[in-house]
């Protein structure tokens, strides 16, 4: 019998990977109308225009679209707000990638190593401010009441990730390695399920129902999609191959805290713990490929991979639970059916 039960039987069906490139398509045709093409373009508007264009799998934009539509609103009147969110997690992106010193993003070089981290952090402020405009222009489609509580979502959202994002850094500033499973689980239900999950989820439900339903358990139902989804893109980054579209251990080098490495660190010995604390140093700069391979390793054996996979999938048949109790009562659509199938997407992409 499966260890895991609840996904034993479910499988992706082209569903989800057609909805993915459909809403997708569409959000981008959208998005393109929002990108300057004015002065100055070479140092500011084609470095605004480069993330976006370089793809991703749109799961924000069209998880927004499919739940706006699973609760009975119109493509048009989500599209503003998919588009958005696109915008904002691409500004955050860009951010990320200098915070985090990371060189590759969707399989091309990022953005501060092309252009340096002045022009990057510029053009990533750009984009977070161009990000409203689409909810400023929700007032011509769905009216003022809505695109206000819309902007309330969005700034709710932005605190969590902004919170989220600075416990994971402080941790790696600080050095922490005393942390727990819990820790992890709150870094990332503020830095990734809110922006990934959550705040699509909620404002497509605030639009078709005009702000007439209960948001609260979209909370759940993404917070356990959410972090399935983060551990699951965190252990692509030990063994993805080059279509990941990031480079291979670049967690490892940034020290970052994932559960695997949080796992490692409570499973070791003291004394390895005491040279995994010196290598995850910041103060004594990037670690060595021999010792990213050390630490690699380490996980392998103590079982700390497998661990992961372990809470990855009990977190998705938690979604799956509370998927139901969320949408249940919605009339089956293929919008509410792609929902249900991100579950099990999320352990099939690369």
């Amino acid at each position: 019998m499966s260890a895991h039960p609840v996904l034993e039987s479910a499988c992706t069906p082209d569903l989800v990977r057609e909805t993915l490139a459909e809403y997708g398509a569409v959000t981008r045709e959208a998005i393109r109308k929002y990108l300057p093409s004015g002065t100055p373009r070479r140092h500011l508007y084609d470095l605004v225009a480069d993330y976006p264009q370089r793809g991703g799998k749109m799961m924000r934009s069209s998880l927004c679209i499919a739940t706006a539509r699973a609760f009975g609103a119109s493509l048009d009147d989500a599209l503003g707000t998919a588009a958005a969110i696109e915008l904002l997690h691409n500004a955050l992106l860009i951010h990320d990638d200098i915070e985090d010193g990371s060189e590759l993003r969707r399989g091309r070089p990022t953005l501060h190593l092309l252009h340096g981290t002045p022009l990057a952090l510029n053009a990533g402020d750009a984009l977070s401010l161009l990000s409203l405009r689409p909810l400023i222009e929700n007032i011509h489609c769905i009216g003022p009441r809505r695109s206000f509580r819309i902007l309330e979502e969005t700034e709710r959202m932005a605190w969590e990730s902004a919170e989220g994002q600075a416990m994971e850094l402080g941790w790696r500033h600080d050095n922490c390695n005393e942390l727990t499973d819990a820790d992890y689980l709150t870094m990332v239900l503020k830095k990734t399920c809110w922006l990934a999950i959550i705040h699509p989820c909620r404002v497509g439900a605030l639009i078709a129902t005009h702000d007439g339903i209960d948001l609260e358990p979209f909370i759940r139902f993404g917070f356990f999609l959410g972090a399935a989804f983060q551990i699951q893109d965190d252990l692509l980054n030990l063994v993805a191959d080059d279509r990941y579209g990031k480079e291979r251990h670049g967690d490892i080098v940034e020290g970052k805290r994932t559960i695997m490495l949080n796992h490692t660190y409570r499973q070791a010995t003291p004394a390895q713990r005491g040279r995994l604390a010196a290598i995850l140093d910041p103060a004594n700069g990037p670690p060595s490929e021999s010792q990213v391979d050390w630490i690699s390793g380490l996980m392998a054996s103590n079982g700390s991979i497998d661990y992961a996979r372990g809470i990855a999938h009990g977190l998705a048949g938690a979604a799956l639970h509370e998927y139901a109790g969320v949408f249940d009562s919605v009339p089956d659509s293929r919008d509410k059916r792609f929902i249900q199938g991100l579950v099990t997407w999320v352990f099939e992409r690369t």
